[in-house]
């Protein structure tokens, strides 16, 4: 049984989001804390792009800003995903936590979120790469980066979804295209609440999700906080560097 620090941190800007998480990998590969598991939801809402993607053209900045919308770049790759009605979870842990092969190590890692899901009564499988499924629709998606001699994993868990808000925020050069992937979206993504028939709160879905890591990955999970010298340095990633257009637009 592995000791892992948990973190509950609320509700974040978009780059405080992105901040904490570098900060949390920097100490745990320098041996200050313990490996971590965060949960944490965003305000305001917020559009997040993967490290490789040119934020002008995956994201209407215009729509963003009438509608009070974040928009941030990941340290991780994949594609721009909108974090609204969700619990967000990150994992940072030195790399021989779990597998050096990264198939296997998002297989690991999401095993936390099925069996979490499971508790609130879904029959959630893992669908690789990195996404998790309810009768066949996506239900999570998840991203990874391995740096510092640490791997950090991070993802979504859709409790409600709009699509059609989500395309609002994207750049998509033609209204037929736009119609079809909405379309496409919405018979491949669900969420929660859709598929229990129920109105699940943040709240339960990060206490379903707590209990699902502990158990997926034979946990022993220590209620914590993050350090003064943790909280400086995200409150100064937060400012310096995720808030920047040096980094939003660097590509």
């Amino acid at each position: 049984m592995k000791r892992f620090r948990l973190l509950l941190t609320g509700h974040n800007s978009g780059a405080m989001n992105m901040a904490i998480d570098e900060a949390v990998m920097t100490h745990i590969s320098e041996g200050k804390v313990l490996p971590t598991i965060r949960l944490y939801g965003w305000r305001p809402s917020a559009i997040t792009i993967g490290y490789f993607q040119s934020m002008r053209e995956e994201v209407d900045l215009e729509k963003c800003r009438e509608l009070g919308i974040d928009f941030i770049r990941r340290i991780t790759g994949g594609g721009a995903v909108f974090h609204e009605n969700e619990a967000t979870y990150s994992i940072i842990a030195p790399e021989n936590y779990f597998s050096e092969e990264i198939l296997e190590s998002y297989k690991q890692i999401c095993s936390g979120i099925t069996t979490g899901l499971k508790k609130l009564g879904l029959e959630a499988a893992f669908a690789p790469l990195n996404d998790i499924v309810v009768k066949g629709k996506k239900v999570s998606g998840n991203a990874q980066t391995r740096r510092m001699n640490c791997i950090l994993q991070h993802g979504t868990v859709l409790i409600d979804v709009d699509v059609k808000k989500m395309f609002s925020l994207l750049i998509v050069p033609d209204e037929k295209i736009r119609s079809k992937m909405i379309n496409n979206v919405e018979e491949r993504v669900t969420g929660i609440n859709k598929e229990t028939g129920r109105n699940h709160g943040f709240q339960e879905v990060v206490n379903a999700l707590t209990d699902g890591f502990r158990e997926a990955l034979n946990l022993e999970l220590c209620s914590g906080e993050l350090s003064p010298s943790e909280k400086e340095m995200a409150e100064r990633l937060a400012k310096e560097k995720y808030s920047k257009d040096e980094w939003k637009f660097k590509r």
